[in-house]
């Protein structure tokens, strides 16, 4: 009877620990899709100015540049606490 209660446990860590690797691998997938889609952004944008044949880059390219490194941080910051919080 014991032995049945400890597989049971057993088995009950199991599952949670699957669990917890399953939400890990969609919240870096999900990251990695984020990143994914600014970079899209980015590139559209670089296409559509050269396509418009402005020979110098404006202000605004170089604010839409901070905010993608700001988010490209936030990205890595997450991953960085998920790594730790996998420890």
């Amino acid at each position: 009877m014991n032995n049945n209660s400890e597989d049971e446990q057993l088995a009950k860590l199991r599952d949670i620990q699957i669990a917890r690797l399953a939400f890990i691998g969609a919240s870096i997938a999900t990251i990695g899709d984020g990143i994914s889609t600014y970079a899209a952004a980015l590139a559209l944008e670089v296409l559509e100015e050269a396509n418009n044949q402005r020979s110098q880059p404006s202000s605004s390219h170089f604010k839409n540049l901070d905010i993608a490194q700001q988010q490209l941080d936030y990205y890595i910051q997450q991953l960085q606490h998920m790594r730790q919080w996998i420890k």
